[in-house]
């Protein structure tokens, strides 16, 4: 009875604190990158706060990526060193318990939450991404006038630069257009135009009126034409907006795909022959998501040492080489996510590596505590 309420209580304090840090680093996370991001798909682009909740929703899933198995450990460092620092576990080890049978529950919760990070990694992340990427576009395609921001120049349509001086819907004021076509360039000024677009079409047609229109070469000896006119149709396409928008790349795939295109070194969407390098990238990204799922088995077996011997030498020394660990676990990560464009360096087997390396390190650490 005893080992079960004490279970259910060291259960339940690591597990709120790992559910207060979740929930706090990826608040940090998520309220650090979701403009930035947001700045990077969509520009200045105004959107429906439906939109942009969405975002932040597909957001989330990275930051669960790694605030969970952080969170988990600095759960474990703050609870083992305090029942350290109160002597609880003294008392505990005093009744006869092993210290692999005080741990039972935390190891549990590894197992647990490295499920968890499993099922965030393999296939919630990757969906997330694909979605958010394309996101943009459906944004686009349903309410074309959003491009036009009023006071902002329109740079992600190909070969044009526009620049809005009012909007109202899908009526524009003061419109500046440059268009570039190879060494010819072309600046249109229109007073008003009208957005004029087709449910589901790629394409959308601006009528321009009272415009005037310069176009030059790029020679020292080409003139500049100045043209006038009342109106004026500009046909622009979204097909190249889209193939930029939505291109695949390996983290966007799923984890199938990734196997798919592992195993028979073909694109598993155009089924053209992957290059080495295209190649690589895919095998990265697929072992990526299958080592950083052990985070949390690897955190706690290297947290539980860590937070004991802390505390008994009365110092904080232990929560700060813990949370450089996290940090050193994720430069290997890192380090193989910058080689994935050289085969030779063997990248997908370095992804394995800070699981091997901390997991040896926190299993001796843990047999040198359980021996005291």
């Amino acid at each position: 009875m005893f080992l079960r309420i004490f279970d259910r209580y060291l259960a339940r304090q690591i597990g709120m604190a790992t559910l207060i840090g979740v929930a706090l680093l990826s608040g940090v996370m998520v309220l650090g990158n979701v403009y930035k991001k947001l700045d990077e798909l969509l520009g200045n682009t105004e959107l429906p706060i439906s939109v942009v909740l969405e975002f932040v929703a597909l957001v989330i899933p990275f930051s669960l990526i790694y605030t969970i198995p952080w969170a988990f450990l600095t759960g474990i460092l703050l609870v083992f060193g305090r029942l350290s620092a109160d002597n609880e576990l003294v008392s505990l080890r005093m009744t006869g318990m092993s210290m692999p049978r005080i741990c039972l529950p935390v190891f549990g919760m590894a197992v647990l939450l490295s499920a968890v990070c499993f099922y965030v990694n393999v296939d919630l992340a990757p969906a997330a991404k694909d979605r958010m990427k394309r996101l943009f576009y459906r944004v686009v395609a349903d309410n074309p006038e959003t491009l036009f921001q009023e006071g902002q120049v329109l740079d992600k349509m190909p070969g044009y630069r526009i620049y809005t001086g009012k909007r109202n819907g899908t009526e524009l004021k003061d419109l500046h257009i440059m268009q570039i076509n190879g060494p010819t360039t072309a600046y249109i000024r229109a007073t008003d135009a009208t957005l004029h677009a087709k449910p589901g079409s790629l394409d959308f047609m601006l009528n321009l009126r009272d415009e005037h229109l310069e176009q030059a070469g790029s020679g020292p000896s080409d003139k500049t034409q100045a043209l006038g006119f009342n109106s004026k149709w500009l046909s622009f396409s979204l097909a190249k907006l889209q193939e930029d928008t939505v291109r695949i790349n390996a983290s966007m795939k799923s984890t199938p795909a990734l196997s798919q295109e592992v195993s028979s070194g073909k694109d598993c969407f155009t089924g053209a022959e992957l290059t080495p390098v295209q190649k690589s990238l895919s095998n990265t990204e697929l072992n990526k998501r299958y080592s950083f799922s052990l985070a949390s088995i690897t955190f706690a077996l290297v947290g539980i040492p860590l937070g004991i011997t802390a505390q008994r030498r009365e110092t904080s020394m232990g929560f700060v080489i813990g949370i450089a660990t996290a940090l050193a676990y994720m430069s290997f990560i890192i380090l193989a996510e910058a080689l994935g464009e050289k085969p030779g360096a063997m990248p997908h087997l370095l992804m394995w590596l800070p699981n091997v390396l901390f997991l040896g390190i926190g299993a001796w650490m843990f047999r040198k505590l359980s021996r005291k």
